[in-house]
This record gives C-alpha cells, sequence and structure tokens, in this order.
C-alpha cells in the first residue's frame, strides 16, 4: 500500500473520529443547555401561575390561540408548554384548554419528575408547586420529545457548516499531501532510471527536512558502493596485468623443462626458475589480497592496544637470519614503549614490509637503524638511496626505482601507506644523512 493511500485513508478515520466525537459533544452540551434553559421556564411560569389568585380564575375561558395563530400565518407547537391548577383535593381549577386538560393530579412533593399525560404514552417533564396556603397545586409540562427536537436542531445548526465544509477540507488535505510527497516520487524515478554504477550523488535541494538525512545517507551509501566497486575493478585489472608476465614466464619454463630431455643442466635450472617464478606468483597473489583487505578500510572493529617495542623485537628477531645470511647489521634504539590502538596483524605486516624493503633493496654490508620513541618510529639504512623525483614516487601502486636486480612487485609499500592511513600514521620518505633512505612513522 502507497504511503499516499495510508494518508488518505488515516485523514479520513481521524477527521470521521474527530467528527463523531464533536458531534456527541455538541448533542452533550447543548442538550444540558435546553434542559436547563426550559426547567428555568417551567419553574418561572409556575410561579408566575401561583401568583394569581386560582379562585377567581375558576370561570376564566381561554382563548383558542391556535385558531389564532393559522388566522395569522403563526404557527404553535402543543408539546410546548403546558399547565393545570389543582385543588388541594384534586379537582380541576384551571388548565390551559388543550394538553393541560390532560394533566393527571399528583399529591406527592413538590419538584421535577417524569410523568405521562392521560391516555398518552409519551413521556413529559413535569414540574409540581404548592401554593402558600396549601389549598392549590400547580403543575406545568412539557414532552420530553420536544426537548429532544430542539436539541437536535440547534446541535445540528452549529455541526453543518463543518459538515458541508468537512469533505472540501478533506480533498484540500489531500492534495496538500499529494503535492508535498511530489520530491519523493521525482526521488523514485531518479533511483528507478539510475545505472548500477552510477556514483553521482542525489540532489538534495527541494526536498522536505525530514528526507534530506535519507538522501544524505544514500549518498554516502552511493559514494562508498562506488568506492568498494573501484577496489574491486582495480583488483581484478591490477591481478590480470601483474600476474601475465610471472603466468608467462611459468610456462615458458615448463616448456623448457618439457623439451630438455637430455640436458639436466638446463632441466635443473629451468625447475630452479619455475620455482622462483611460482614463488614470486605466490607472494604477488599474497600482496594484492592483502592490498584489497587493508583497502576496504573494514578492519576498525578489530582494533586492540598493541605494544609496539616487544613487536618490533619479533620481528627483528626473525628477519635475524637473513640480515646475517646478507652482512647486515640491525641497531634498535628504543626510547619508550609506546602502546598503539590498532590491528596487530597489520601492524606486524606494516613494519614488516619496512624491514623486507631494506633488507631486499639495500647492498650487502648496510646498516639498517631504528629508532623508536612515544610519537614517531624510524627506520633508515646507510645504502645509496634514491633520487629527487624516485623518492616522491614512493609507495605508488606497482612502481619500483629503475635499475632493480631484486624481484618484487611493487606493492611492499602500498601496504605499508594504506595501513598507515588506516591507522591515522603520517608515513614519511626522506634521505638518510650522509646517504641512504629513511621512513619516518608519526602517529
Amino acid at each position: 500500500m502507497s504511503l499516499f493511500l495510508r494518508l488518505a485513508i488515516g485523514f479520513i478515520a481521524l477527521i470521521l473520529l474527530c467528527g463523531c466525537v464533536a458531534a456527541f459533544s455538541a448533542w452533550q452540551q447543548t442538550r444540558e443547555t435546553v434542559n436547563e434553559l426550559f426547567d428555568t421556564q417551567q419553574m418561572l411560569f409556575a410561579k408566575r401561575l401561583l401568583a394569581l389568585d386560582p379562585a377567581a380564575l375558576h370561570d376564566a375561558s381561554l382563548p383558542k390561540t391556535k385558531t389564532l395563530l393559522r388566522h395569522h400565518r403563526g404557527d404553535q407547537d402543543d408539546d410546548a408548554l403546558a399547565f393545570a391548577i389543582f385543588r388541594a383535593d384534586g379537582t380541576p381549577q384551571l388548565n390551559d384548554g388543550e394538553n393541560g386538560r390532560d394533566l393527571l393530579f399528583d399529591h406527592q412533593r413538590d419538584g421535577f419528575r417524569n410523568g405521562r399525560l392521560r391516555d398518552d404514552d409519551d413521556s413529559w417533564r413535569l414540574l409540581w408547586l404548592t401554593s402558600a396556603d396549601k389549598r392549590y397545586r400547580v403543575v406545568v409540562g412539557q414532552e420530553w420529545e420536544y426537548r429532544d427536537d430542539m436539541t437536535r436542531d440547534l446541535a445540528l445548526s452549529s455541526l453543518l457548516p463543518w459538515l458541508i465544509a468537512m469533505p472540501f477540507m478533506l480533498l484540500l488535505l489531500l492534495a496538500l499531501v499529494w503535492f508535498e510527497l511530489r520530491p519523493l516520487k521525482r526521488l523514485t524515478a531518479t533511483l528507478q532510471q539510475r545505472a548500477p554504477d552510477d556514483a553521482t550523488p542525489l540532489a538534495e535541494t527541494r526536498l522536505p527536512g525530514e528526507v534530506k538525512p535519507l538522501v544524505a545517507a544514500m549518498n554516502g551509501l552511493f559514494a562508498r558502493m562506488a568506492q568498494l566497486v573501484q577496489r574491486e575493478r582495480r583488483f581484478t585489472s591490477d591481478a590480470a596485468h601483474e600476474l601475465r608476465s610471472p603466468l608467462a614466464a611459468l610456462r615458458v619454463q615448463s616448456e623448457v623443462i618439457q623439451l630438455a630431455d637430455d640436458d639436466e643442466t638446463m632441466r635443473r635450472r629451468a625447475i630452479r626458475q619455475l620455482d622462483s617464478g611460482i614463488a614470486r606468483a605466490t607472494r604477488l597473489v599474497d600482496q594484492l589480497l592483502t592490498l584489497s583487505r587493508v583497502e576496504a578500510d573494514d578492519l576498525r572493529s578489530e582494533f586492540q592496544p598493541v605494544p609496539l617495542a616487544p613487536l618490533l623485537q619479533n620481528l627483528l628477531a626473525e628477519h635475524f637470519p637473513q640480515a646475517e645470511a646478507q652482512q647486515m647489521d640491525f641497531q634498535l634504539d628504543a626510547q619508550a614503549h609506546p602502546v598503539m590502538n590498532g590491528h596487530p596483524l597489520l601492524l606486524s605486516l606494516l613494519l614488516r614490509n619496512l624491514l623486507d624493503n631494506a633488507l631486499r633493496y639495500a647492498p650487502s654490508g648496510s646498516q639498517i637503524r631504528l629508532q623508536l620513541n612515544m610519537r614517531a618510529l624510524t627506520l633508515e639504512d646507510n645504502g645509496p638511496g634514491v633520487n629527487d623525483e624516485q623518492l616522491a614516487r614512493l609507495g605508488e601502486r606497482f612502481w619500483r626505482p629503475p635499475g632493480q636486480t631484486q624481484t618484487g612487485s611493487g606493492l611492499g609499500l602500498s601496504i605499508v601507506k594504506n595501513i598507515a592511513q588506516l591507522h591515522g600514521i603520517r608515513l614519511t620518505f626522506s634521505h638518510a644523512e650522509p646517504q641512504g633512505l629513511r621512513v619516518t612513522l608519526n602517529w
């Protein structure tokens, strides 16, 4: 069911409910007012009758008012008011000549009570009063149906303008709701016509204030989806581009192995080259997957306090055999023992890639110095370093300084850069003194 239809049904039900409550309340208030008014009228009329001398009115004759009113184009309601005067013993003394003739004598106490006329089943409101000398009793009556008709007419006259205006008010209200829902309809049409890969933000102009947060959230979702799609496309493109050469090399070495049936030396060399190519392809795939996972930026929920000094010491011990084989020397100056809130495995990967990069590209006999304090970590070597142009490009995906003899994919420093960005670490590359490369991590 559409929102407009639900609102229309809700408005109709609400207006009908409020109308019924208002009509019932108007009826009750009008009825109380009418009863109070006519009770007062009956009381005043009864007092006025008692102020007269009933003995002098015994032979009085009242005019035929119906004939008089009809002659003058008037009208009279027989149920509006009737009266009668009785002696204390119940003998009729005087009445209005119409309904008063059928009022039955009642010797009970004075006051208001309900009763009926002679040979009539309609209910009447009767007021009985006794004269001061206890010789006469006066009764003034009014039919309840007359009061109810008066109440209905008064209540209807007050509600009739609202009853007439209510349909027009409802139509105008629904038209207003339909007009105010037009931005949502335009937004729906825009989303239906939108291409799956379209990340253009939705326009937030001419939208109700309640809808703008929804559109802003959708724009944020589009941006995140665009980044996700871009990462997936970049990963696919990078994998297809970078794996082409290793796979081609593996195919060549496989063909060489098949052709070198009699040449054992060539066969062994091809097998070694095949193993090296497999290791390179495996390392490349691992780095691509790691880079894709880091760029997903969904690991902040797994952050925890990580002591950096023990982590760095364990990594140095892990790389010590390789450094010793390459006649390199590690020097660690831990001036503080900071604890960082981060992902343990990613921080370990960041430091491992920096150490791997230093061991891979620094010449044999180099010295790698590490300095750790409360807000920074510095790693530098005394190798040949890079020039200013190459220094500015460090950390780019699949870029390696020219003239390298070591195998690699150019993803190590890219992974370091992305992990540092995830943890809010500022990564800088600079020249070491007197020569070499310095990597600084500030947090």
